[in-house]
């Protein structure tokens, strides 16, 4: 796999599209009074409904940082520079309650990625190299700046399945450049298999049986569950 090749294939189109959409509803709201009323009250609800979450992030959460894990610091200074980032992005670690998730996001210009607590904890685990993964999938969201550019098509969300279509894209892309930075396939697998069953059980799934239930499991239905899927 090479650094060329790790786009995939469908985020751009569907983001052109995604772009062309917003634009000509864009246009829309501007030639009318209440459209612009309702785009800004919109825009002011998110922004809010951001500032909180953020907020509870940031006085729930734990920092990490040189002093607070710095071994995890390290490592995410590491790869940041090797994905070429300008700055590191704050990254904070959260009790999850059993969810097993991380993301990154983006306010007033600061970079973040949260990482819920159990997918953390593989640090313990010796799952450091699945960790890796988890944190270099954050790390190209903010590299390729996904989340701004969500936020700039977010009107495309009116048309069926295209804003779920776009963030299936990126995530494919995240994959792809999480595997070629952490230069570990099976641990990029492993990363993708704990998310699909936990951390407990991860290292008992038979991996062949499993790519098998792609198929013997496929049929309309998985077919629109994933249509209506962001990841």
């Amino acid at each position: 796999m090479s650094s060329k090749s790790l786009t995939s294939s469908k985020e751009t189109p569907y983001f052109i599209c995604s772009v062309i959409i917003s634009v000509f509803i864009y246009l829309i709201a501007a030639l009318s009074l209440i459209g612009i009323v309702i785009a800004l009250v919109i825009f002011a609800l998110i922004l809010l409904s951001n500032a909180i979450m953020l907020g509870s992030v940031r006085g729930n959460g734990v920092r990490v940082s040189a002093q607070q894990f710095p071994d995890i610091y390290d490592r995410v200074v590491d790869l940041a520079g090797k994905m070429e980032l300008e700055k590191v992005p704050d990254i904070f670690v959260l009790h999850s309650e059993g969810a097993f998730n991380a993301f990154a996001t983006r306010f007033f210009g600061r970079n973040m990625v949260i990482i819920y607590s159990e997918v953390f904890e593989l640090a313990r685990e010796q799952g450091e190299k699945e960790l890796d993964f988890i944190i270099a999938h954050e790390l190209a969201h903010i590299k390729r700046r996904h989340v701004w550019k969500s936020m700039l098509v977010m009107p495309a969300a009116f048309v069926p399945f295209l804003s779920q279509a776009y963030s299936r894209a990126c995530e494919y892309t995240c994959d792809r450049e999480a595997a070629y930075y952490i230069q570990d396939g099976v641990a990029a697998k492993r990363a993708l298999t704990i998310l699909g069953i936990g951390k407990g059980l991860y290292k008992e799934v038979n991996d062949f049986a499993y790519l098998e239930q792609i198929h013997s499991e496929s049929n309309a239905a998985v077919w629109v569950a994933e249509l209506l899927s962001t990841h």
